[in-house]
């Protein structure tokens, strides 16, 4: 894995987080720009996936693989998931949804570093 991508993430991830809680406070609906911010945030992790993969590929493997794969799996679906629901919820919860998915991502990728590296973390 790519720490720096990771950090990325996990910064990125709570900027939109404290956006979209404030959107939430302020009682706005999430909008398009919520929705870009998502996508950036997705493709990020997408990036990440893509590079684990091909580490995997070339013999690198984490201490457990099949956990590793799972966890993975699952960052890369949160993000439009939460961000599907969230713009279908019209209320000022839409934002919440996605503050709630940018608060899981930097727990998860602090896991999927601790998986790929034991030792180090």
């Amino acid at each position: 894995m790519v720490e720096a991508l990771t950090t990325t993430i996990q910064v990125a991830s709570l900027i939109l987080a404290g956006w979209c809680l404030i959107s939430t406070f302020r009682d706005q609906p999430m909008v398009v720009p919520h929705l870009v911010a998502a996508a950036v945030l997705w493709l990020l992790v997408i990036a990440q996936a893509v590079v684990s993969a091909v580490l995997m590929a070339r013999g690198e493997h984490p201490a457990e693989t099949l956990v590793f794969i799972s966890y993975l799996a699952t960052i890369v679906l949160i993000p439009p998931a939460c961000a599907v629901w969230g713009f279908i919820e019209r209320s000022r919860w839409g934002p919440a949804v996605i503050a709630f998915a940018c608060l899981i991502l930097p727990v998860m990728m602090v896991r999927l570093e601790q998986l790929w590296d034991p030792a180090r973390v």
